[in-house]
């Protein structure tokens, strides 16, 4: 029997990943949707009783889609696959009505377990094995050959989507708050044009920066920090320094936020591409200056850059962090090889 499948991820590199990780021999019609609101369409259509649904999307995010869902006792199952893997996340999607969650990337051996357990697929022999024996999962099927494309941009903002969840969920922990989960902003820029990127650089207020230079094998580039003046008391009480006022303070605060933001942020960017990445030391650019200040030091060069931008907001808080990712032209044909080796 046809099991009727929709995908629902605003990116192609996460459709693609997913439909391969079905089983070859899992019989399924399997639709696309790139936002909540396509996905709802065609649920309302009965094209599906099974949904793989994203949580960070433009237009309508997964939250949206499920509660959507709820009100309109739409006929299907939904297993969320995000990025956001923040313990709060995976309980209010379960509240929502979603029967399991799955972090990105995905693991093959993982809906084939989940596709059993929810009565979907009953695997061979071969499969079963794999599934009990983490040392033959190499054995499972081949998945399904899928034709999506996936640019630069796409994967890019793919894998900075997967890092920004870890990044966000160490925050989360340490701070006892829920992170909301922007879509990552990916742009190839000149320097000069760096601060037209950046979108808290049109508004009037004073920020202070730190950034700290990363390397890997053919991979280079440099991570800024820009946080909010306004934002650094009530940082400083979260973290529970014992001053709250003052530059020592100050700086102290931009220091762990950069260290607990880029350290997982840059981990797991090297996770999903396979390669360790070196740190340097964190520097301060300036304080309490305007963003285009900030980034004089860029301005005067020529190189263009790969910058991802992410926006960290912490539910139900004043706190205004920006954080780029600024990669090198050079870096350019690696992450080319990197994205045809995984599209392949």
């Amino acid at each position: 029997m046809t099991t009727r499948v929709l995908i629902c991820d605003d990116s192609a590199l996460a459709r693609k990943q997913m439909a391969r990780a079905l089983p070859e021999s899992f019989e399924a019609d399997v639709v696309f949707a790139t936002n909540g609101k396509e996905a709802l369409d065609k649920l309302r259509g009965h094209e599906a009783e099974l949904l793989f649904l994203d949580l960070n999307m433009p237009e309508m995010d997964g939250y949206e889609v499920l509660e959507h869902i709820l009100k309109e006792d739409l006929p299907v199952l939904t297993i969320v696959v995000s990025g956001d893997i923040q313990p709060e996340a995976r309980e209010r999607v379960r509240k929502l009505g979603a029967i399991d969650f799955i972090k990105k990337p995905t693991e093959s051996s993982l809906v084939l377990g989940l596709l059993r357990e929810y009565g979907f697929y009953s695997p061979g022999e071969l499969e079963d094995t794999a599934l009990n024996d983490g040392s033959l999962k190499a054995g499972a099927p081949t998945p399904p050959s899928v034709e999506i494309s996936v640019s630069l941009s796409d994967y890019l903002q793919e894998i900075a989507n997967v890092a920004m969840g870890r990044s966000s969920d160490l925050l989360a922990r340490l701070l006892r708050v829920f992170v909301k989960q922007p879509i990552p902003k990916v742009e190839f820029i000149a320097n000069s044009e760096l601060h037209m990127a950046i979108s808290a650089a049109q508004n009037s207020d004073t920020y202070s920066a730190v950034c700290q230079g990363f390397t890997g094998a053919g991979v280079a580039g440099e991570a800024l920090l820009l946080f909010a003046d306004a934002s650094f008391r009530e940082m400083a009480e979260m973290l529970h320094y014992d001053a709250l006022e003052g530059e020592a303070v100050n700086v102290e605060v931009l220091m762990d936020m950069s260290s607990i933001l880029f350290g997982a942020f840059l981990k797991g960017i090297g996770d999903q591409l396979d390669l360790k990445l070196g740190l340097g030391h964190p520097t301060v650019l300036g304080q309490h200056r305007q963003i285009t200040e900030l980034l004089e030091h860029h301005s005067s060069r020529e190189e263009r850059l790969l910058c991802i931008e992410i926006s960290y907001v912490l539910e139900d808080r004043d706190i205004q962090c920006d954080v780029l990712v600024l990669l090198t032209e050079d870096s350019v044909p690696f992450l080319e090889q990197r994205l045809e080796y995984l599209v392949d």
